[in-house]
């Protein structure tokens, strides 16, 4: 890239870090705060997948902008000691935008994209063996753009694009290696939503439909295998003032779960973005938490050690990201740290 080129990228980023934001309240404002750590090991990427297993957290798979290239290589890290440690690649075809999910000692990780094809099959990795075994391909049509999440010892994944919008929904179960189609999720097809779970109910939010940024809101039952709606994610109640200030749809963006809350953060409709909201299942409200402090982004990894979130990687435009963030949000802004 010619310095003018890089100057020129770099203004246009600074100026969308400042529009991306400029719509809250100051940081100092709000609760929560975002400490820095050490950089991801691996490529810069984006469209990677993460999940936890233990004590650790496994980060793979995306692509980097470079040459059509998809990538497989898969990274552990240990956050006590703020490490990466490379563990063995993913087999199979590189890709990017699959999912991931983390079940009892096993990672997994189906569907995708690998630049021309869209994928559907399914590999497990043990780490204790440091080995990766192909299980039964996700039954539903091959796909990228999905979502994912686990919820006692079964992984459920749904939505996503397989050349049409999809709201079909899977549940795998490791035990049987085997997959059951469950109810589909709520309302409106979508691709490049994000999901997490909170009390054993899932939670599906944001993403996009016939290019619209969608602001409807999903609880999934898995005991009962229905969804029930929530309040929408934007102005919807003229009479009330709890939704006056909702800014939360959006695509591309991450979502984690702590302490009984559920988050989501960057992302964005049309941009990408770094405000942070923290949804509370009980009174089925969101309240805006700090920005997120690294650089607006789409496409990035959320995953949860030891009820810590961190979110690493992503992009913005041509840039890919191999920074990694921690969230703690219950501490005070501290703009030094």
């Amino acid at each position: 890239m010619s310095m003018k080129l890089g100057l020129l990228y770099w203004f246009a980023l600074v100026l969308m870090i400042g529009f991306a934001g400029c719509s809250s309240d100051d940081d100092d404002d709000l609760l929560g705060n975002w400490i820095e750590l050490g950089s991801f090991e691996g490529i810069p990427r984006s469209d990677a997948v993460a999940f936890t297993v233990g004590e650790y957290a496994y980060v793979g798979t995306g692509y980097d902008g470079e040459d059509d290239e998809r990538l497989n290589d898969f990274w552990r890290y240990d956050a006590t000691k703020d490490y990466w440690t490379q563990v063995q690649s993913m087999p199979g075809i590189a890709r990017n935008g699959a999912v991931a999910f983390g079940i009892s000692t096993k990672g997994y990780v189906t569907t995708g994209y690998d630049g021309v094809n869209k994928l559907k099959d399914t590999w497990e990795y043990n780490p204790e063996a440091n080995e990766w075994t192909q299980k039964a391909d996700f039954p539903g049509s091959e796909r990228y753009g999905a979502v994912s999440f686990a919820i006692d010892n079964k992984g459920y994944v749904g939505t996503g694009y397989d050349g049409n919008l999809l709201k079909d929904f899977w549940m795998y179960d490791p035990a049987s290696d085997s997959w059951e189609q469950k109810v589909s999720v709520g309302g409106k097809k979508r691709r490049d939503a994000v999901a997490f779970v909170v009390n054993g109910k899932g939670y599906v939010v944001t993403g996009t439909d016939n290019g619209q940024y969608l602001t409807d809101f999903w609880e999934y039952d898995p005991e009962q295998d229905i969804w029930n709606e929530k309040r929408k994610i934007e102005d919807d109640n003229e009479d009330e003032s709890y939704d006056d200030d909702y800014e939360i749809a959006g695509i591309n963006g991450v979502a984690f779960s702590v302490n009984g809350m559920g988050y989501v953060t960057t992302g964005g409709p049309g941009f990408p973005g770094v405000r942070t909201w923290e949804y509370h299942p009980t009174t089925d409200l969101w309240e805006e938490r700090t920005e997120f402090e690294g650089s607006p982004r789409y496409e990035a990894v959320a995953f949860v050690i030891n009820n810590e979130p961190f979110v690493a990687t992503g992009r913005s435009s041509g840039y890919y990201f191999d920074d990694v963030w921690m969230f703690d949000p219950t501490a005070e802004y501290d703009e030094y740290d």
